[in-house]
């Protein structure tokens, strides 16, 4: 747990930090991708390649470019149609995908998780009821890619050490993830990088450093730690523990003219998704065979 409300503070400044110097300045693939690298040099002396089950190489690898690319690429694209308090508050959907995901591990089905996130769209549609476009919704639509890609992986990778127990240290093979994620982020900067949208100040420059070091090489591995620590319900909890945090960072510091009252209307109706899917999911249906 303490992994968790750690890094819940470490991230707190990061949508911000995206909006305010990065979004619409410099490219969002490069951003990625920059972080994928910084973050898995970070963790090149420390890992093992000899001596860890293949199994475990290989999921790590796909958490990573779910977990770290496609979340990440999905998250940074978003900024582009969506302010940063608009991000944030989006991304409440995610614990509802932690439950999704989590019975479908155990091979459960609650419909209950599916009214939650139909539920978080209408408030999605609060927030900007009077300037919903499609540029609005492509950009709810990427961000909700990102949460089902970023609960995914962590899900996983509780899922994964579970199930492959190993004495090797978690920040030995957590390398693997890094590699996962720069064959997502390497290709698309590749496809749809735009060389004319590079870092051009120190502090463009620094925002990158500090995400890719502090955010995606310390944050995502004591987040991926902790997640093997705690049972699900704890993991999807924690998980919005940074909108609160990183909206008052947001709200006070850098966007002080947003519109309080429809953020406050349409933030109720998705926290009501939350409680309802927390309220009601206990009566999940197993999918499990009655003799098994």
């Amino acid at each position: 747990m303490r992994y968790l409300v750690f890094v819940t503070f470490l991230w707190a400044f990061s949508f911000s930090l995206i909006d305010e110097y990065l979004s619409g300045t410099v490219d969002s693939d490069f951003a990625v991708l920059s972080r994928v690298v910084l973050g898995g040099l970070a963790f090149l002396a420390l890992t093992r390649w000899r001596g860890v089950q293949s199994e475990l190489k290989i999921g790590v690898i796909i958490i990573g470019a779910l977990q770290f690319g496609v979340t990440y690429l999905c998250l940074y694209r978003s900024f582009g149609y969506l302010t940063a308090p608009e991000v944030m508050l989006f991304t409440i959907t995610t614990p509802i995908y932690v439950a999704l995901i989590d019975d479908l591990l155990h091979r459960r089905f609650s419909p209950v998780a599916l009214i939650a996130a139909a539920l978080a769209v209408i408030g999605a549609a609060v927030i900007r009821y009077d300037g919903i476009t499609g540029d609005y919704f492509l950009g709810f639509f990427l961000l909700q890619i990102s949460n089902v890609s970023f609960a995914a992986g962590q899900v996983g990778y509780k899922h994964l050490i579970q199930r492959y127990p190993t004495d090797v240290p978690l920040h030995q093979f957590f390398g693997y993830f890094y590699i996962g994620a720069v064959l997502i982020a390497g290709p698309s900067f590749l496809i749809f990088g735009d060389m004319s949208m590079m870092p051009e100040t120190t502090l463009q420059w620094g925002v990158i450093l500090w995400l890719g070091v502090a955010a995606s090489a310390v944050g995502l591995f004591l987040w991926n730690r902790g997640a093997t620590l705690v049972d699900a319900g704890t993991l999807a909890v924690m998980n919005n523990a940074l909108i609160p945090t990183g909206l008052l960072v947001n709200l006070v510091i850098w966007n002080r003219d947003a519109d309080l009252m429809r953020l406050a209307i349409g933030g109720a109706i998705i926290v009501l998704s939350l409680w309802v899917n927390q309220r009601y999911s206990k009566y999940a249906v197993s999918l499990k065979p009655v003799n098994s």
